[in-house]
């Protein structure tokens, strides 16, 4: 077995596997650690900003990947999106929202390592997922370009072939070798995503299981001081 079948035959069911049932043991086992600790007791502005633009963004990329990877081809021709359609399609809402998810994630990273106090009760989690979303975001950005590049040469066989290997990879039959013409730009923001899945229960990211449909536009939790000052 080769190393490209290992981590495209393999490696995606070990990480499917991990989110699924890691999520469902740390439920059980850990519900007091189900949670996103919030931090705004100790800086609130920054946090505001980030989160906002990142929740946005990566929510928009989530749903954009799935609805674009998921659905089958012939869909999308029976609809009337051609397959240039659907590539200038993607590649302009994957820049947009890929940009304003990295603008959010570099705020929240700028002040999880620069703020002191936020820094000080942060765990080494809650760097490392971070960090590893912003990589695998960057390297996201990265294939822009060559999809550009694709389009312009009327080429649709990428995206075609990475979407055929995702809906495989889903009915339990994924088949390293239709990545075989994909380039390794492509071959490693899918590695990168999929690692995402694998770190999932091992972070603070467990809180999505639980985020109610009011999560993207509820107000920010008031923090009141026990403090009270004294009148002479």
């Amino acid at each position: 077995m080769n190393l490209t079948n290992l981590i495209f035959g393999i490696y995606p069911y070990i990480a499917l596997t991990t989110f699924l049932v890691g999520s469902v043991i740390r439920f059980d086992r850990e519900q007091y650690t189900w949670k996103a600790d919030s931090s705004q007791l100790f800086e609130k502005e920054q946090l505001q900003k980030g989160s906002i633009l990142f929740h946005i963004g990566v929510l928009a990329l989530f749903m954009g990947h799935f609805a674009g990877l998921v659905t089958p081809h012939s869909w999308f021709l029976s609809l009337g999106v051609s397959d240039m359609m659907h590539q200038v399609v993607a590649i302009s809402a994957g820049a947009a929202f890929g940009s304003l998810c990295m603008m959010g994630g570099v705020i929240l990273w700028k002040r999880r390592m620069y703020n002191s106090r936020v820094r000080a009760n942060s765990r080494f989690m809650d760097i490392f997922i971070l960090n590893w979303i912003l990589v695998t975001l960057g390297i996201g950005l990265l294939t822009i370009p060559v999809s550009i590049y694709h389009a312009f040469s009327g080429d649709a066989s990428v995206m075609i072939a990475l979407a055929e290997w995702v809906q495989g990879m889903l009915l339990l039959n994924a088949d390293a070798e239709m990545l075989a013409g994909v380039g390794f730009i492509y071959k490693l923001h899918l590695f990168l995503g999929m690692t995402v899945f694998l770190l999932f229960p091992f972070t603070r990211l467990v809180h999505v299981w639980s985020a109610p449909f009011s999560y993207v536009w509820r107000p920010y939790q008031i923090v009141r001081t026990k403090f009270v000052k004294r009148s002479r």
